[in-house]
């Protein structure tokens, strides 16, 4: 292994035993936060030569050695190891071994506190981004299907018993719905943590009238964090937040998933899965499993999962801590993972095949009840007094199509007035005027 970073005349002798302890999975995360770690310490390089602290000419140097560690690494020429202690360590290793002392220069005025929390700030506002991205595909494949098939007749459910007719825009229409919510809700959370923090080493500022705005805006933030102790303290919280926009994604992919596993099962008969996206059984011939949207139902258990163990870290007081090292392995866990899911399920969706004929029939002819009830209210009774009425014609409804059902449901956002259109301009709208 390389000397540790921190390594003085004073030190003891270090205990193998000990630094592995340390390290934990810390290096092989870093392969995640590498090319962010590259790109802080590119512009913290430039920041550094507008006060003076480098030469432009030993800044440029810098600047091209790690386009090349950039280069080995994305190539597979350089691997993050156990060599290295993290991703910090290797950059700097990697400038000392090309460029000498001035190498080593790459420090001043930084702190691997403030290192690790702009380069997990700009790994949150990719995958931020890459999320609202996902939700929109999502979204839109679903408005796609709710203007094809709004017309489509589907029972209705509430606790799991027939309620109303339906149709399958209506059902499209709110699954999409939701996922434009959770684009907006991604680049909400992107926009707030949306601050670097570089700049304010372990806490505390340093000796230099470093060009934090300048970096800042080289990295693409709009703003610093400006209090060096916050710097410290928002760690953990900034990964909370960016994890409630994941599972909030995956909290509606679960329930979206319930639906297509419920309606899939041959008691409902409503849909058929893609093939592609079912397994057979080992030991029965006759099986054909939905087993992606199982485990896509199951991955929001991942990011609560995640997300507890994030919380459970940060009873801490103010300042940096080294319990905040295992801030990361659930925050990229949950969104290697979450994306990964997510990014299956506009093909899923599209592929979907229903069962008109079985949804048609499968609408009793009691659904029709609250259509009855609300005739009468048309025609001058109170509520109330239509409903008793309708809960004693249930005889008189077998003869009602649910197409008729449908066609009277004008209600804005009803089966016969789904404003796609506005949900439609809300998903165009979102991510516009962002870097």
């Amino acid at each position: 292994m390389t000397d540790y970073i921190w390594k003085k005349a004073s030190s003891q002798a270090v205990d193998e035993r000990v630094m592995r302890f340390l390290a934990g999975d810390d290096v092989v995360l870093d392969r995640e936060l590498l090319v962010y770690d590259i790109q802080a310490s590119q512009a913290h390089a430039r920041g550094l030569a507008r006060i003076g602290v480098l030469t432009s000419e030993q800044a440029n140097k810098m600047v091209e050695s790690m386009n090349r560690l950039r280069a080995a690494f994305e190539a597979g020429d350089f691997l993050l190891d156990g060599r290295f202690e993290d991703g910090h360590s290797a950059i700097e290793a990697w400038l000392t071994d090309e460029l000498g002392e001035i190498g080593g220069r790459i420090h001043a005025g930084r702190s691997r506190n403030d290192q690790v929390a702009v380069a997990l700030r700009l790994y949150m506002k990719e995958r931020l981004r890459t999320l609202a991205s996902q939700c929109g595909v999502i979204a839109e494949v679903c408005l796609v299907r709710a203007e094809a098939e709004a017309d489509h007749v589907i029972p209705g459910h509430t606790h799991l018993q027939q309620a109303m007719p339906s149709s399958l825009g209506l059902w499209w229409a709110g699954h999409a719905e939701a996922f434009v919510d959770n684009a907006a809700l991604a680049w909400r959370i992107r926009d707030w943590l949306d601050a670097s923090p570089l700049g304010t080493a372990s806490g505390f500022g340093v000796n230099f009238p470093l060009d934090r705005d300048g970096v800042a805006e080289e990295l693409g933030f709009p703003r610093l964090v400006v209090n060096p102790q916050y710097a410290q303290n928002s760690r953990g919280k900034t990964e909370l937040r960016a994890l409630d926009a994941l599972a909030a994604a995956t909290g509606d992919l679960r329930r979206l998933s319930w639906d297509l596993s419920l309606f899939a099962s041959q008691e409902f008969g409503y849909l058929e899965v893609p093939a592609a996206f079912c397994t057979g059984s080992s030991i029965m011939p006759n099986k054909l499993n939905p087993d992606t949207v199982e485990l896509l139902r199951s991955l929001h258990a991942t990011i609560v999962g995640a997300r507890g163990e994030l919380e459970a870290v940060l009873s801490l007081p103010s300042g940096y801590q080294r319990d905040l090292q295992d801030t990361k392995p659930p925050l990229i866990r949950a969104f290697s993972r979450g994306l990964a899911g997510l990014a299956l399920v506009p093909a899923l969706l599209d592929g979907v095949q229903w069962n008109r004929q079985r949804l048609r029939k499968a609408v009793s002819p009691g659904m029709h009840a609250t259509d009855l009830a609300n005739e009468q209210v048309q025609q001058g009774r109170s509520f109330r007094e239509a409903y008793r009425a309708a809960a004693a014609q249930l005889d008189s409804l077998a003869e009602r199509r649910p197409e008729d059902s449908l066609e009277a449901r004008v209600s804005p956002g009803g089966a016969r007035n789904l404003l796609l259109d506005r949900l439609k301009a809300r998903l165009q709208g979102l991510g516009k005027d962002r870097r």
